[in-house]
């Protein structure tokens, strides 16, 4: 089977993103959600994403018309019934994405691969809520997909060598860098980097050092291109938050309990830079220092 037409379920700044990168790898794009506003918002987002590659010299102009006219937008799950693969990217939220497999098993095409871009839940576990769970693979991009090169591919022990090669050599056509992964808790790159993060969070909190100064240290006592609680404001900390309470949940050990500053920044609107504050202030012109 070979993929030409891509469903991207969630239009939001992972959906919108993922569906971008796979228009200039040179697929068709259907993008849905369940809000006319929303669908047409993120198309108005992806024109300006191709605009700023224009610019960037990533793609030329013809190049831009003739990818929008392969993007298509709607809020109906019938459309996605010509798609070889289908990604969903909706909220980190188990009974959303419920809802969700019961719509792709009504929807999708029989042979189509289903790919999760969840960050920590359960790649398995949503395959069961599917009528073909070895067609399921978690295929978990990084924000922003248009700049970073990694995908992480997920196996479960049902999924197919055939949907796990299909969606390697999907990826690689994006110009992307797959690395497999066996389904675990986090995956390898949140295991490693959300954890960290907390930890610099509770620093933080029990007031050993500033923002500035923890990021500072970081940068230039680890060579990190930026510091941790910049990043966490970048993702969000409602994510950090949600993906450590995954992994406690997981393995059952406090060593991975959020950390209490982040209950108290998210209760005060606080959710990092997409809500204009975090760790740090973004409605002003100072912004977090980075060694780029």
């Amino acid at each position: 089977m070979q993929v030409k037409n891509v469903s991207v379920i969630g239009a939001g700044v992972m959906g919108s993103g993922i569906a971008t990168v796979s228009l200039i790898g040179g697929f068709k794009v259907n993008l849905i959600d369940v809000k006319e506003e929303l669908v047409r918002k993120a198309k108005a987002k992806i024109e300006k994403n191709l605009l700023k590659s224009v610019e960037k010299e990533v793609i030329t102009d013809e190049k831009r018309v003739e990818v929008l006219e392969n993007l298509s937008i709607s809020t109906d799950f019938a459309t996605i019934s010509d798609s070889g693969l289908i990604i969903e990217a909706v909220s980190e939220n188990l009974e959303i994405k419920k809802k969700l497999f019961a719509q792709l098993n009504e929807n999708a095409n029989p042979q189509a691969i289903i790919a999760s871009n969840t960050s920590a839940l359960r790649i398995s576990e949503l395959a069961m809520l599917y009528n073909k769970p070895e067609n399921v693979i978690g295929m978990h991009f990084f924000n922003p997909p248009a700049v970073m090169k990694l995908v992480e591919l997920i196996k479960t022990d049902r999924t197919s060598d055939e949907i796990f090669n299909i969606s390697k050599n999907f990826t690689l056509a994006l110009g992307k860098e797959p690395v497999e992964v066996k389904e675990s808790p986090g995956f390898v790159v949140n295991r490693v980097l959300i954890p960290m993060i907390n930890e610099a969070a509770v620093l933080f909190g029990d007031g050993i050092s500033s923002a500035e100064d923890i990021d500072k240290a970081m940068m230039f006592g680890a060579n990190h291109p930026i510091g941790p609680l910049a990043l966490a404001d970048m993702i969000g900390i409602d994510v950090c938050q949600s993906i450590m309470g995954t992994l406690q949940k997981e393995f059952g050990s406090d060593k991975y309990a959020p950390a209490p500053v982040f209950k108290q920044l998210i209760e005060s609107g606080k959710l990092g830079k997409k809500s204009g504050a975090g760790f740090y202030d973004y409605t002003g012109q100072k912004q977090p220092v980075t060694s780029k």
